[in-house]
């Protein structure tokens, strides 16, 4: 796919009609799987899915892990950092994370283009993952959703819709343009209060969550809000080195 950014004069459509290429497909992927483990495979094949693509803490037991005996062995263990992005738990997990993906991804894919926003994507993951592992090593229930991956792109975001001319800012561009308005830096962008009010939010929430231990579907799952702190930061660190747009000087 091409990733140079599209014609900026161009008027901006309704979002629902109008998601970037790359947030449609990742999300018709997820949609995919979701109804083929729990529609049309057996439960026997969708645990084994679990097994090897969801991320299980207790694989990185040092003892587990040397042996190489959980399924899938190294290349699992590798894997699992960004697959279990795509495994959800049912119908109100992925549609929340597809909300927000289709609401903050959207954004960032039209900013990055379709490559940097898949590595902010797994990197994100990935960051998730390891925030999880470090809180909860060894245990052995596992983490599904792309809930990490999403909240790097809630984070990234932030750089850029509430600046000026931005597609949330005080006075914006109605035009694709708006999502190719030059950022400033993180230290500046902490000095917006739009940017500092959805983070005290969002924090708060999180945080919340996990007090509370707050089940995501309804069953006996909870949120895994360390994951969410993990790909949040990380999508706050990264977006200077993945965005295509020079900085605007304060």
């Amino acid at each position: 796919m091409n990733q140079h950014f599209p014609n900026p004069g161009r008027p901006v459509d309704q979002p629902a009609f109008n998601l970037p290429s790359v947030v449609f497909w990742l999300g018709a992927i997820m949609i995919g799987i979701h109804i083929l483990r729990v529609l049309v495979l057996p439960d026997s094949w969708n645990s084994q899915i679990l097994l090897y693509f969801a991320f299980w803490p207790v694989r990185y037991d040092p003892e587990l892990l040397a042996s190489g005996m959980a399924p899938g062995g190294l290349a699992a263990d590798t894997w699992a950092f960004v697959t279990y992005g795509l495994l959800h738990g049912g119908a109100t997990h992925i549609i929340f994370n597809l909300l927000w993906m289709a609401i903050f991804g959207s954004a960032v894919a039209r900013r990055f283009g379709t490559w940097r926003f898949l590595v902010l994507s797994a990197l994100c993951a990935i960051a998730g993952a390891a925030t999880h592992l470090l809180f909860h090593f060894g245990e052995s229930t596992p983490m599904i959703g792309a809930s990490a991956a999403v909240s790097g792109h809630m984070a990234a975001a932030l750089r850029f819709v509430f600046e000026l001319g931005g597609p949330l800012g005080a006075f914006r561009r109605q035009d694709l343009g708006a999502y190719r308005m030059p950022a400033v830096s993180l230290r500046d962008s902490l000095e917006n209060r739009q940017v500092l009010g959805f983070m005290a939010v969002w924090f708060g929430l999180n945080i919340l969550f996990g007090i509370m231990s707050t089940p995501v579907t309804g069953g006996s799952a909870s949120i895994a809000w360390e994951a969410h702190i993990g790909g949040f930061l990380m999508g706050l660190l990264l977006f200077p080195l993945l965005d295509p747009v020079p900085r605007r000087l304060r």
